[in-house]
């Protein structure tokens, strides 16, 4: 098949506006495959309930607000009169019902990442003014070795874990950070 003039004009405009939304919005770009799999777990409620941009807490699967309207607190430890260690110890309590693990706390504001596509938390991890100065090893050591980050994968009682098991999503993390963190 033979394009004249005009169907080649047009093509190229086609051609020309896809282009451009593409690197004006950037979300029709392709994606990491390294950081796909990151995303799947970053993005579990076990993650993404303390990584809120609220000034409450989430809990659960369906990531309800916080009971006893817990609130975040100048420290993203809770209010004076109610701090987050007030019923979240260093390890689940015996029944399961209240989690726990050390240093309970909601993410700063800086590390909330509800609302960002995968390219968007991909950048967020990396931004040093977001992520609390860290390097990429830093974030290999901190999603690696934290035990409040490690609880997502023994959350107690029926509560759901991330997609990976901790030991796949190390592997994934590494290849990612020894790629040099592409998105």
């Amino acid at each position: 098949m033979t394009l004249n003039s005009a169907s080649k004009a047009r093509w190229l405009m086609a051609l020309t506006v896809f282009i451009t939304a593409a690197l004006t919005n950037g979300n029709a770009l392709a994606q990491s495959p390294l950081f796909e799999p990151l995303y799947e777990v970053l993005t579990h409620p076990r993650c993404m309930n303390c990584h809120t941009v609220t000034d409450f807490p989430r809990q659960g699967d369906e990531r309800r607000r916080h009971d006893q309207l817990v609130v975040r607190g100048a420290d993203n430890h809770g209010a004076p009169t109610l701090q987050c260690s007030a019923c979240h110890q260093d390890e689940n309590v015996a029944d399961d019902a209240v989690p726990g693990a050390p240093h309970w706390a909601l993410a700063p504001l800086s590390m909330g990442w509800e609302g960002l596509d995968e390219r968007g938390l991909c950048n967020a991890l990396k931004d040093t003014s977001k992520n609390g100065n860290r390097s990429l090893e830093d974030l290999f050591e901190h999603m690696t070795k934290d035990e409040l980050v490690l609880w997502g994968w023994t959350p107690g009682s029926n509560r759901t874990t991330p997609p990976l098991s901790q030991t796949d999503f190390e592997e994934a993390l590494k290849a990612w950070v020894e790629a040099g963190g592409p998105c």
